[in-house]
């Protein structure tokens, strides 16, 4: 062999590697569906960081989005949907809904429920904000999705992401990226959603209503909540055990005073680590390639719809309500956006705009009795549609 020939050899081989590793490059294998997906991942971490849209889920659920949106040559076992990859068996936590009962357990040990046993008509308030999630199953029926994919993507009218994503693993695992990103999204929205439906629907007197202060709770009734909680809904809707049970085994363990630990733990580091890897993974499973299509589109307008339905129902229902109460003991309306589960966000959201109108009128403490009531509202509502969908 000439050197010539061993030169021009050489260049081929060096020519075939660089081609083949341009193949493995993301330059090589990006569409413009990947850059359109990081461009969300993007804005979603830019407006946790400058206005404060809840970060603990929008910066995981961003992050993610961008890393499952780096094009890759398939085969290497990385991609959220490949088999055996890291991301897929952290995503199977999802798909199996193993996170939103763990998620319901911090929640419970987190949660002060004195202000629903202090005022238990406020409970309806709760329920009534669940109409949303019906009202989007209706429309979702009518516009063409199938009865299962209609009750996953009304679900995001609880405002409620755990939920959303328990039931949309039962009944529509092919919707479940698009259905949980606009559930966490309309739930880090609350405070721009909400309040131009709350002035809209109320009177300025309305808005001024002032209620009595909430009668003090004892411990023993503390302790008996969870207990009559289980018992009551789960009776009623067996199949909303994962969430419900959990929920309320979380706040037994907050209020029996003797398990602080536990309580804590579900509290703190269980439910961090478990919000990292439900947004981290969720955010991955809008890869482009199986994520971009029309039917995301109308679950993200249908999941506005149902959000703002919710939103409507409650205040609504509390105008309603009063009319049927004496004077003294009426219900402020603007804390009916707070039957919505989006704790305790929709309930700061009641805080802030009654202080618009009177700044001694403090409706927050009001306002958790509705917001805690609407995450056992959206519980139960999820057990009611799997119950004639699964």
């Amino acid at each position: 062999m000439t050197t010539l020939e061993a030169s021009s050899g050489f260049i081929d081989f060096v020519k075939n590697q660089m081609f083949q590793f341009w193949e493995y490059t993301a330059f090589a294998n990006f569409t413009w569906g990947h850059v359109v997906m990081i461009a969300f991942g993007l804005l979603f971490i830019t407006l946790a960081i400058t206005k404060e849209y809840e970060p603990l889920l929008l910066i995981p659920i961003g992050f993610g989005m961008i890393l499952g949106n780096i094009p890759f040559y398939p085969g290497f076992k990385i991609g959220i949907y490949e088999e055996g990859s890291v991301l897929n068996i952290l995503y199977h936590g999802v798909q199996n809904g193993w996170y939103p009962p763990l998620i319901f357990l911090g929640i419970g040990a987190m949660t002060d429920f004195s202000a629903l046993i202090s005022n238990p008509k406020l409970m309806l308030i709760g329920a009534a904000a669940q109409v949303g999630i019906f009202g989007a199953y209706a429309i979702a029926l009518a516009i063409g999705f199938n009865p299962a994919e209609a009750g996953a993507i009304g679900i995001i009218g609880g405002a409620d992401g755990p939920t959303a994503i328990f039931l949309s693993s039962k009944l529509a695992p092919e919707l479940m990226g698009a259905i949980a990103v606009s559930a966490y999204s309309y739930m880090a929205l609350v405070p721009v959603i909400q309040p131009p439906i709350m002035r809209l629907l109320t009177t300025k007197k309305e808005r001024v209503i002032r209620m009595k202060a909430p009668r003090p709770v004892s411990k023993r009734e503390k302790i008996i909540f969870p207990l009559i909680g289980i018992l009551l809904t789960t009776f009623i809707v067996p199949s909303g055990l994962p969430l419900l049970g959990m929920l309320f085994f979380g706040n037994l363990l907050k209020e029996s005073g003797v398990t602080k630990r536990l309580a804590t733990t579900a509290s703190g580091p269980m439910i961090d680590i478990v919000t990292i890897l439900i947004g981290l993974t969720v955010g991955a499973s809008t890869q482009a390639t199986s994520f971009l299509s029309m039917k995301s589109i109308g679950i993200f307008c249908l999941g506005a719809a149902s959000f703002v339905i919710a939103t409507a129902s409650g205040v609504l229902f509390v105008k309603i309500f009063n009319l049927f109460l004496k004077d003294g003991n009426k219900i402020n309306p603007l804390i009916g956006n707070s039957g919505v589960s989006a704790v305790p966000d929709s309930a700061r959201v009641s805080q802030v705009e009654g202080l618009k109108y009177d700044k001694t009128n403090h409706l927050l403490m009001h306002a958790m009795g509705p917001n805690v009531a609407g995450v056992i509202g959206s519980a139960v509502a999820a057990g009611i549609l799997l119950s004639f969908l699964m």
